[in-house]
C-alpha cells in the first residue's frame, strides 16, 4: 500500500468491544494512519461507504465478523484495495485461515506492518461472494437457529452446540452434483463448498485447503445417526476423516448442486441463494493485509 489513508467500517454489534477497537484505531493512528472510522448499524451501508470512500483512501479496513466481510465481497472487488482484517466476530473463521490474532491491537499491527497477500473468492450463482464457505442443508439450519444471545453465552462453541440442535430436524436430501464434469448423484444431510480452511468456529472443510489454491472444497455428510455426528467431532476440526465412508469429498474450479426442491444457500453464515447454485472460484481476487510468515509461504508455494 502506497499511502496510509485508510477507511475503516465496524459492526458495533459484533462480539469484540468499542474499547478494544478504539485501542487499535489508536494504534494505527500512532504508526502514521489517517483512519476514517465508520460505524454501521445496517450491513447494506458498507458497499454505499467503500464506494464513497474508494477514490480517497489506500485500504479498506472491516472490524466485525465473517458475515460482515461477506457483505463487504463485492465492493472491494469493484475498488481494488487492500482489505484489512479486525476480528470482531465470533467464529472469526476468515481471520483464523489467514493466520491473523484475534487480538485487535496485534490484528492492526499486521495491517501496519503492510505484507499483503491475493487470496481468490467463491461466488455462487454468478453473484453472491463467499470467502471461507457456502452451506446447503444442515448449516443453514444451524444459521437459522444461532441466536446473538448463544454467540454471547457460548462463544465458538455456541456453533457445536446448535449443531447438534439443528441435527434433530435436519433431513437427507438427494444431490446431483457435477464437479468439473464429473456427474454423480448421492444423499445428503449438509454439503459445503468451501474456499477457505476455517469454518463453524475452527471447524475444518479440508486440512490442505487455502485460500489461495485456485481450486474449491466440496464436502457432503452422508445421512447418519447424531452419534456417528458425535464421533466425527475431533475430525471436524482438523479436516483429517481418514477413510471415514460417510463422508464425501471433491476438489474443483466449478461444482454444480442441484436438488429436487430448491434449498437455500447459505454463504458466510448468510442467507444469500437457492439450489439449483452454480459455485465457482476467482482466483487471486483480493488483496488482503497478513502476517509476515503467510506471505512467505505464499513466495514459497510460488516457486513449488
Amino acid at each position: 500500500m502506497n499511502g496510509k489513508d485508510i477507511l475503516l467500517i465496524a459492526n458495533p454489534g459484533a462480539k469484540a468491544g468499542d474499547s478494544d477497537l478504539s485501542k487499535a484505531v489508536e494504534f494505527m493512528r500512532g504508526r502514521g494512519f489517517v483512519v476514517h472510522r465508520e460505524f454501521i448499524d445496517d450491513p447494506r451501508q458498507i458497499t454505499e461507504l467503500i464506494e464513497r470512500f474508494a477514490g480517497e483512501v489506500d485500504g479498506v479496513v472491516l472490524g466485525g465478523g465473517d458475515g460482515t466481510f461477506n457483505r463487504a465481497a463485492a465492493a472491494l472487488l469493484k475498488c481494488g484495495k487492500p482489505l484489512g482484517i479486525l476480528p470482531m466476530g465470533t467464529a472469526n473463521d476468515l481471520a483464523r485461515t489467514l493466520g491473523i490474532p484475534l487480538d485487535l491491537v496485534s490484528a492492526a499491527g499486521i495491517i501496519a506492518e503492510g505484507h499483503t497477500r491475493r487470496i481468490d473468492l467463491g461466488c455462487v450463482n454468478d453473484d453472491v461472494w463467499f470467502f471461507n464457505v457456502a452451506h446447503i442443508g444442515l448449516g443453514t439450519l444451524v444459521t437459522r437457529r444461532l441466536s446473538a444471545d448463544k454467540k454471547r453465552q457460548w462463544g465458538k462453541l455456541s456453533y457445536l452446540r446448535t449443531l447438534l440442535e439443528a441435527w434433530r430436524s435436519a433431513r437427507p436430501f438427494g444431490v446431483e452434483l457435477n464437479c468439473d464434469g464429473h456427474r454423480e448423484h448421492f444423499r445428503s444431510i449438509e454439503v459445503a463448498v468451501g474456499n477457505g480452511r476455517s469454518y463453524g468456529g475452527g471447524m475444518t472443510i479440508a486440512s490442505e485447503a487455502q485460500m489461495d489454491d485456485q481450486v474449491l472444497h466440496l464436502f457432503s455428510l452422508d445421512p447418519q445417526s447424531v452419534f456417528r455426528l458425535a464421533a466425527l467431532f475431533p475430525a471436524l476440526f482438523t479436516g483429517n476423516y481418514g477413510e471415514k465412508t460417510k463422508v464425501r469429498f471433491r476438489r474443483g474450479r466449478t461444482i454444480s448442486v442441484r436438488t429436487v426442491k430448491p434449498l437455500k444457500v447459505v454463504a458466510d453464515g448468510e442467507e444469500r441463494t437457492k439450489t439449483p447454485a452454480r459455485f465457482t472460484i476467482r482466483q487471486n481476487a483480493l488483496s488482503v493485509f497478513v502476517p509476515a510468515e503467510s506471505k512467505d509461504q505464499e513466495r514459497k508455494d510460488a516457486a513449488n
